[in-house]
């Protein structure tokens, strides 16, 4: 499966190196509990979860990839590894790529049962443009497009591979496009070990592109537009 976009382009010469950045969603996590881990600590990949990030590690074997970087949550840095590791890279780490904060971080969050049902919590969902219950689309835009152009300089004339978290990674890829950031959670397309893949020309973005190199590991529940399911709330891999 893909999908591009195609940006309108700047005078910038043509001349200018082209760099690809892309950012890699972190595979399935094993959590039992059905807890929305957010930024917590210990969330570790799924044995599903490392077959996901191998497969894409393979997918990408034969692209010019010289830098590698994840968030510094252990199931970013575990979906990092065999890229890294392929290529002969050391991996890198930046705090601008974690998951967004969320005030739901440790509870459950599913379909008709959970955090939602719970009348005190109702008072972080009064304004879903911020959001009121986490971190900025904002704040979020500002810092994944750090990471981006750091990625940029680090490979560029080459391409760049950064493993981070759904929300991040599809608010960076609202923005690009010019849509707007809030949106309906269950239209976001980033899969589990999806690329959204940037290209550069010089330091613009001439174009975005989509792929899923391991969409037939990831639970059909967890695929973009799935109808969700009481109690596999898309939350719980973000």
């Amino acid at each position: 499966m893909s999908d591009a976009t195609s940006l309108p382009e700047s005078s910038a010469k043509s001349d200018q190196d082209i760099t690809v950045v892309h950012l890699m969603r972190h595979g399935e996590v094993h959590n039992p509990d059905g807890v929305l881990y957010g930024r917590r600590a210990g969330y570790h990949l799924s044995e599903l979860g490392r077959q996901m990030a191998d497969r894409v590690a393979e997918h990408l074997a034969d692209r010019d990839i010289t830098y590698v970087v994840a968030s510094p949550l252990e199931r970013a840095q575990e979906t990092a590894t065999p890229v890294a590791k392929s290529h002969g890279l050391d991996l890198a780490s930046d705090e601008r790529l974690i998951e967004a904060a969320n005030v739901f971080e440790g509870k459950t969050f599913g379909v008709g049962d959970g955090a939602l049902r719970k009348p005190g919590n109702w008072k972080h969902l009064t304004n879903p443009f911020q959001p009121s219950w986490g971190e900025p689309y904002v704040e979020q835009v500002v810092r994944m497009m750090g990471a981006l152009d750091a990625a940029k300089d680090a490979a560029r004339g080459h391409e760049a591979v950064c493993v981070s978290h759904q929300l991040p990674i599809w608010i960076v890829r609202s923005f690009v496009e010019k849509r707007r950031l809030w949106h309906d959670p269950r239209r976001r397309q980033c899969t589990l070990a999806s690329l959204t893949s940037f290209t550069y020309r010089g330091d613009k973005i001439v174009s975005v592109g989509y792929s899923e190199p391991a969409r037939d590991l990831v639970p059909a529940h967890l695929l973009a537009g799935a109808k969700p399911v009481k109690g596999k709330s898309k939350a719980f891999g973000a």
